[in-house]
């Protein structure tokens, strides 16, 4: 009986991202609609709904599934994580080239970071400061990894402390190198939804000597509500393949040190 329950797990988990999907990309959608869609009950798509609710990818409200991810809500890191899978290992390895052995390097909780993660062993020695519990606990005991964990108020929507005392140790470090993303690029300066995720990430670039940004080219597509860094403030800038060279020839000619990352397909 219990070999049944990881294939079980898997149909609803693989359910659930699907139904995540349908909603992010209408916007909003009609529980009992969603329920005919996917041929399942009432009680199991508002299971379905609660638990991705509770992951901070949509919300439940008046018989209505919606989105979360708008100029005022970042969606959550569980969903973030599957977008633009290829175009962020790009940036990543890209971004690679900026890390050398023996540096304090600062990593913040961007699923575009994130892909750093399994590569940066082959810098080591590293000491990697993050606030970010999802990185965290990959590197635990990673060979030629050190780390600094920074505290505060755990964020569930993006597995990360933040607040008050996380910016106050952040000021009392001092490392080589910064790597961050961002939600969206308005007027060539990067935005956020949240005013904690805005000084978090502000503390550490101020912390670090070199400062690098990965944005895919869906950042300048979208809007945020709090205005946080302008491109022109990085060391370096990299960007996908499929940006519209517009907006690299544009930032160019502001001065900005713009990288395009090899296509994925040419990526090893």
């Amino acid at each position: 009986m219990s070999s049944n329950l990881p294939s079980r797990a898997g149909r609803q988990h693989s359910r659930q991202l699907a139904i995540s999907e349908v909603v992010m990309a209408e916007g909003s959608v009609r529980i009992e609609q969603l329920a005919e869609q996917f041929g399942i009950s009432a009680m199991t798509i508002h299971r379905d709904l609660d638990e991705l609710e509770d992951q901070g990818l949509l919300r439940k409200s008046r018989g209505v599934a919606t989105a979360t991810s708008t100029a005022l809500v970042e969606s959550s890191d569980a969903y973030r994580v599957g977008r633009q899978h290829a175009e962020k290992e790009a940036m990543a390895l890209a971004a690679m080239e900026y890390i050398e052995p023996n540096q304090a390097i600062m990593l913040d909780d961007s699923t575009s970071v994130l892909h750093l993660v399994p590569h940066l062993s082959t810098k080591g020695p590293l000491k990697v400061i993050t606030n970010t519990l999802t990185i965290m606990n990959e590197l635990r005991g990673t060979r030629g990894i050190e780390m600094i964990g920074l505290g505060g108020e755990y964020f569930n929507w993006c597995s990360a402390f933040m607040g008050r005392m996380t910016v106050r140790e952040i000021a009392e470090l001092r490392a080589d190198l910064f790597v961050m993303s961002t939600s969206a690029i308005v007027d060539d300066i990067c935005f956020h939804q949240t005013l904690e995720t805005v000084d978090v990430k502000r503390a550490m670039f101020e912390a670090a000597s070199v400062r690098v940004l990965l944005a895919d080219s869906t950042k300048f597509e979208k809007r945020a509500l709090h205005a946080m860094l302008p491109l022109s403030d990085f060391d370096v800038v990299i960007v996908d393949a499929d940006i519209d060279m517009r907006h690299v020839n544009r930032l160019r000619e502001k001065g900005v040190n713009v990288q395009v990352a090899r296509r994925p397909s040419a990526v090893r």
